[in-house]
């Protein structure tokens, strides 16, 4: 190789390799914690989410209209002596 060459061939991996290095640093590596997937390394610096706790039977409104109109029915019935 002469010269030009040798510069031309340094200079490329040069830059080859200062783009793969900061490709490395750039992206966060994912991690499995406890069952999570961790996207990043800066998953501790993210915002909590809070979920209030709600009612252990998620559909109680329901099941209390399914009564009440159970008991309609069954009120009718014997208002008509079935």
């Amino acid at each position: 190789m002469n010269g030009f060459a040798r510069k031309a061939f340094f200079s490329s991996w040069l830059v080859i390799s200062a783009a793969v290095g900061l490709l490395t640093l750039t992206t966060g590596c994912q991690v499995d914690v406890g069952g999570q997937t961790l996207p990043s390394p800066y998953y501790m610096k993210d915002d909590v989410q809070y979920f209030a706790p709600g009612p252990e039977f998620k559909l109680s409104r329901e099941a209390a209209a399914l009564q009440q109109a159970k008991a309609q029915q069954q009120a009718q019935a014997t208002a008509l002596g079935r």
